[in-house]
Formats: C-alpha cells, structure tokens, sequence
C-alpha cells in the first residue's frame, strides 16, 4: 500500500528544501548571503516555467479565438511578471560586499545560461540560432530549446487571431519563417490601427499584449539596474560582459504594436 499522500509529499518539499547547497560552504561555514542568492535564482526558474506554462495555454487560446480565456491568462500572467520584477527588491538588500563575499564560487555559472530564460525570448519572438551554441547537445534542456525555436510564437497566435476575426494579415505574416525574430512590418501596424479605432474587444488583447511587453522590459531594466549597482562595470558572472550585454536587452518584443502609438 502506497503512504498516504501529504502536503510535503505532494509538493515534494523533501526534494526542493534539500536544493539549496552553497558553494561556500564546501570547506567550512557557507557565506550567509549565497542561500538568498540560491533561492531567489531557483524561484525566478519556477517562475519561468510557470510563465510558459501559461503562454502555450493562451497561444491555445488565441488559436481557439476565446478571448474572455485569453484577457484572464494575460491577468495572470502580467500578475506573476510583477512578482518577478517585485523579487529584485528582495536580491537588492544584497550589498558589493555581501555578494561579492561568494561571487568567485560561482565560477563558470551565468544567469545567461538560463535555457528556460532562453525559451522565454524565443516564445516571445526573439530567435537567434547562435544562442544554441552556448547548450551543449545532451545538456538538461536543449532538446526543449530547440523546440522552442521551431514553434510560433506568440506574437505567430496573435496574428492568426486577428486573421480569425475578419482582418487582412497579410499572408506572409501568416507563412514566414517562425526561426525567425519578429521584425516591423507597416501592413500588420495598418490592421491594428483599425483594430484599435474600430473593436474596443480585440483592442483589449492589443493592450495586453502590451502590458506583458513592458512587463518584461520593466523586469530586465531592473535587473540590469541590480547588476549594475552590485558589480558595475565589472565583468557579468561566467565571463559575460555583464552590464554592457544586459543594456542592449531593453527592446520591445512586439514593435508593431508600439509603432502604431503615434497613429492613434
């Protein structure tokens, strides 16, 4: 007979509260601030596989025209991009020093090294086939990275909802290459003015779209400002160039959609 299940078994508390092994620690008393760093980095990882979690169900329900489900995803998923920004306020009461007492334990180990960060860009629109090169074939988590960037995208679901309710996307938005990032394109900007002047409904699904757009660039502006403050100018962790590669993150991941600001 199988033990009864229980809160701790359930969410196999046994197995995340034993994750937490600072590297400081290995040759005598751990630095205290590294268990704040650990578990931050590994909710910042649920997090982000609760936010895919959440955008291949609202690709779904796009496809599916259902636009009272997908304004309740988009709720909830710019709810946890909050909480996700909200979690640096947290990791900035982490001094230079207090960081700086454990940095060099981390080694070769990056935040760029994120594959499901990684996911996050791709599902979002921006693909680069060289950021595979940095997952080794066989590493935990390539095969899904790879997925990711044969999949549509978001932005992919969003064109063919529009489709779906009757506007002229053009058909090689429809048909383009999916390994590709998402660039600007006057015909798509031309059917959301429409949009926006003429179906307050299907407006609300733009404007979403554009909170979760800002919600993204608010949480890597924070970070950047957070790396900033704690090593500036420094080398980034792993041998990253830190700040200096971090600023040139800061673009928005749906252009079109800020494009048409000026024509409405």
């Amino acid at each position: 007979m199988s033990a009864a299940l229980t809160y701790a078994s359930y969410l196999r508390l046994d197995d995340i509260l034993t994750a937490q092994t600072p590297r400081s620690g290995q040759n005598g008393e751990f630095e205290h601030d590294e268990m704040l760093f650990i578990i931050i980095h590994q909710v910042y990882e649920l997090w982000f596989k609760e936010i895919l979690h959440e955008i291949d169900h609202l690709k779904d329900l796009l496809h599916a025209n259902d636009t009272s489900r997908a304004l309740h995803t988009f709720r909830r998923l710019l709810t946890i991009l909050k909480t996700v920004v909200g979690q640096i306020d947290v990791l900035e009461t982490m001094t230079p020093l207090e960081f700086n007492s454990f940095r060099g334990f981390l080694a070769t180990a990056s935040g760029f090294q994120s594959i499901q960060f990684r996911e996050l860009e791709f599902v979002l629109g921006h693909k680069r086939r060289n950021v595979l090169n940095h997952f080794p074939e066989g590493m935990f988590g390539r095969e899904k990275l790879e997925a990711r960037y044969e999949q549509p995208t978001l932005w992919d679901a969003f064109l063919c909802f529009l489709h779906n309710n009757g506007y002229p996307i053009p058909q090689e938005q429809l048909t383009r290459d999916v390994t590709q990032s998402i660039e600007p394109s006057e015909a798509v900007q031309a059917v959301l003015v429409s949009v926006y002047r003429q179906n307050p409904v299907i407006a609300r699904i733009c404007e979403r779209m554009v909170d979760m757009d800002e919600g993204l660039q608010e949480w890597r502006y924070r970070h950047v400002q957070m790396v900033a403050r704690t090593i500036g100018s420094k080398p980034g962790t792993g041998g990253s160039s830190g700040v200096q590669y971090l600023r040139t993150t800061l673009s928005p991941a749906f252009p079109d959609l800020w494009a048409i600001r000026k024509d409405l």
